[in-house]
């Protein structure tokens, strides 16, 4: 296989795992004003706490092999979505203060309620309509942007904008149900399904926008060698809407895995519509590559840090995993019982979660006592 090739694979995996895993907790965000109850949303903050920071590595991780294996690709696309860009990074600031803040106020809680629901809304919408601009394409004119710098501000970007806020709060949604129990469990499931009827009309919705607007694609799904094999997709997102609909009956707690699939769904048909191109339309992934001795040396460092990633994600989701409940025996704030570690390798790794790494450091939202 080509390291041009390896390179793209490696970034469509960053930008799919910080969909994945940054997504629900900015959907968490999305849906404080659906829970005005304070003790329900100290448990929804409280589920994301030892891993909302460490999912936006996945972004960083795409970003530095955008830069390291396409530098093209990234010069243009950071100087044609430099206002999104500008303003997506002041939404996660405020959210980052607000999540920090919350905790410790009393009057102000309201003020960081507010900042927290609009940082994580501006944060996904912002990236939503970088979506909608990459996929309308990017005017390039001898390597560099040549377009108006608000070429993004188009109708596409503003339904792309909405699509992934619910695709994020879906997400957030079916995260919930795993992470909580009781009365508000059993609110999730409810919301879930309006969630996911809303999703699949906004895929069905780009499924029509796109193919009339951009020829390429039309003639990939309709024309091709291969566009029998792609109709599989939407087959499968209905098929998925069923098995949604049936496990929510069944309160069943494989939810998050079915909305994940959704996503997967999505993100495939993306990129079907725009392979080969690094840029749509404009740069394919063989017109901007670095240096091929520059590909492969930085390939070396990355197949190393991508285990590393992947290894403390699914340590941290293990130890800090079951249900999520507040002590409401407290007039501070709510306390957590994660659940006590079922094995002595997943005690170490609590220790180790829990007291050794100041940003995963949760000691303030753990209980006096350990959780039986």
């Amino acid at each position: 296989m080509e390291v041009t090739v390896i390179w793209a694979s490696i970034i469509a995996l960053g930008l799919f795992m910080y969909v994945a895993l940054d997504g629900f907790d900015l959907g968490i965000g999305m849906m404080f004003p659906f829970f005005p109850d304070e003790s329900e949303r100290d448990i929804m903050m409280d589920s994301i706490a030892p891993v909302w920071d460490g999912n936006e590595t996945w972004l960083v991780l795409g970003g530095a092999a955008l830069f390291a294996a396409f530098p093209m690709v990234y010069s243009v696309l950071l100087s044609a979505l430099y206002l999104p860009i500008v303003f997506m990074l002041i939404a996660l600031i405020f959210r980052g203060v607000s999540f920090e803040l919350r905790g410790k106020a009393n009057r102000t809680k309201n003020l960081w309620n507010l900042a927290f629901v609009f940082g994580s809304v501006g944060a996904t919408f912002c990236q939503g309509v970088m979506l909608g601009a990459y996929l309308n394409g990017v005017s390039v004119t001898r390597g560099a942007f040549s377009g108006d710098p608000f070429f993004w501000v188009t109708p596409f970007g503003f339904f792309t904008g909405l699509g992934l806020i619910v695709t994020y709060m879906l997400q957030g949604a079916t995260y919930l149900i795993t992470r909580t129990g009781g009365a508000l469990q059993e609110r999730l499931y409810t919301l879930t399904w309006p969630l996911t009827l809303a999703l699949i009309g906004f895929i069905a919705m780009l499924s029509i926008w796109t193919p009339l607007t951009h020829a390429q694609v039309r003639l990939r799904w309709f024309h091709s060698d291969i566009h029998y094999w792609l109709y599989s997709i939407p087959v499968l997102v209905i098929l998925i809407g069923i098995l949604m609909y049936r496990s929510l009956a069944r309160r069943s707690r494989f939810v998050p895995f079915i909305s994940l699939g959704l996503t997967l769904l999505c993100y495939v048909g993306l990129l079907v519509n725009i392979w080969p191109h690094a840029i749509p339309d404009t740069v394919t992934l063989w017109d901007a590559p670095a240096p091929r001795s520059s590909q492969i040396f930085t390939l070396v460092g990355t197949a190393t840090t991508i285990p590393v990633i992947m290894a403390y994600t699914t340590a941290g989701y293990w130890v800090f995993s079951g249900k999520v409940q507040s002590d409401r025996n407290t007039n501070e704030r709510s306390h957590l019982c994660f659940g006590w570690p079922a094995s002595r390798a997943q005690f170490y790794l609590h220790c180790l979660f829990t007291f050794s790494s100041p940003h995963l450091c949760i000691a303030d939202r753990l209980p006096d006592r350990m959780c039986p």
